[in-house]
């Protein structure tokens, strides 16, 4: 069999530790090819400085080059918040085969909470959607993190 969209969302959840323990949203992606985990990524925009450092666009980036092609239609991208617009489109443009999410972005979520990018048939490709796997987990890793930047110093 291969690994479950549970077991990998376990996986991005300790991606998204890790953006969290370097003062990044935590956010944790893996990609998935034949039920195998192909490549992991965290967020880094703070680390690096750069607004595309998401962790979706770094799997994509990595799994697109273990690949050897930009064209991702067996991919599966596991991640542990809605993908926002810039992420979404990625997807689109990827071409890829199917995107797996945690918590909702009801504040930048482009699958399904604002936009719907990855179901739109204008677009010249659809990517079906799982949401809500671990969303418990995911949601609350989200609220630790920015219940910590809100605590005052020294509490």
């Amino acid at each position: 069999m291969g690994v479950t969209d549970d077991e990998a969302m376990g996986v991005a959840l300790n991606e998204a530790a890790i953006a969290a323990a370097s003062g990044d949203v935590p956010v944790g992606a893996v990609a998935l090819v034949d039920g195998r985990i192909v490549a992991r990524a965290h967020n880094v925009r703070e680390q690096r400085a750069d607004p595309t450092g998401h962790a979706e666009l770094l799997v994509l980036s990595e799994v697109a080059q273990a690949l050897g092609r930009w064209r991702l239609s067996e991919v599966t991208l596991v991640v542990t918040l809605e993908p926002c617009l810039m992420c979404a489109g990625a997807a689109v443009n990827a071409r890829l085969g199917r995107i797996v999410f945690g918590a909702p972005d009801p504040k930048a979520g482009a699958c399904g909470s604002l936009y719907n990018v990855c179901c739109d048939p204008r677009l010249n490709h659809e990517v079906p959607l799982t949401a809500g796997v671990r969303a418990a987990e995911c949601g609350a890793i989200l609220s630790q993190f920015f219940a910590g930047l809100r605590a005052p110093a020294g509490l």
